[in-house]
């Protein structure tokens, strides 16, 4: 399960806390209209093929929990990644924070950071946009900035995209 935490941004390194801003910023186009790829982003039974057997579990109101659960190689339960919802608009936006509680790091404010999807309808297809950061204010900044961002582009998305059949 450590490549979720190297997607989410969580896997710890040795590294001096950066103070300039690393925010993560992917544009995504879809041939898939934009409620198949809301329902890749907030369906646990989606979320499970593309983010290394997590389901992304919330009802989505604001303040409510925001979980990704999965299980250990010996197939106990386990939250990966935990935050709380910030912003939510069905079929369009979803913003929340995220940290993971097994990363030796503090549980502090700085040490989460948000991520966000926009979805927006282009013709038959639609937009994605990934915004997750900032993740200067926290503990192993550079390296969970560089971790993360290599597994959007590296893992997630591609996965993201054989999962709509593109």
């Amino acid at each position: 399960m450590r490549s979720i935490f190297l997607i989410l941004g969580f896997y710890v390194k040795p590294i001096n806390k950066m103070k300039e801003s690393m925010i993560i910023t992917e544009e995504v186009l879809f041939k898939a209209a934009a409620e198949k790829v809301w329902d890749l982003l907030t369906n646990p039974a989606m979320t499970k093929q593309y983010m290394f057997g997590c389901e992304l579990i919330s009802d989505w109101e604001i303040g409510s929990p925001v979980l990704w659960k999965g299980k250990t190689e010996d197939g106990q339960e386990m939250i990966y990644v935990k935050g709380e919802v910030l912003e939510y608009e069905a079929g369009k936006k979803v913003v929340s924070t995220t940290f993971d509680p097994h990363a030796g790091m503090a549980d502090i404010p700085d040490n989460y950071v948000q991520l966000s999807y926009e979805v927006e309808s282009r013709g038959e297809g639609c937009l994605l946009k990934i915004v997750q950061g900032d993740f200067s204010k926290g503990e192993n900044a550079q390296a969970r900035f560089e971790e993360s961002r290599e597994g959007w582009r590296a893992l997630v998305i591609p996965m993201m995209k054989e999962l709509l059949g593109e």
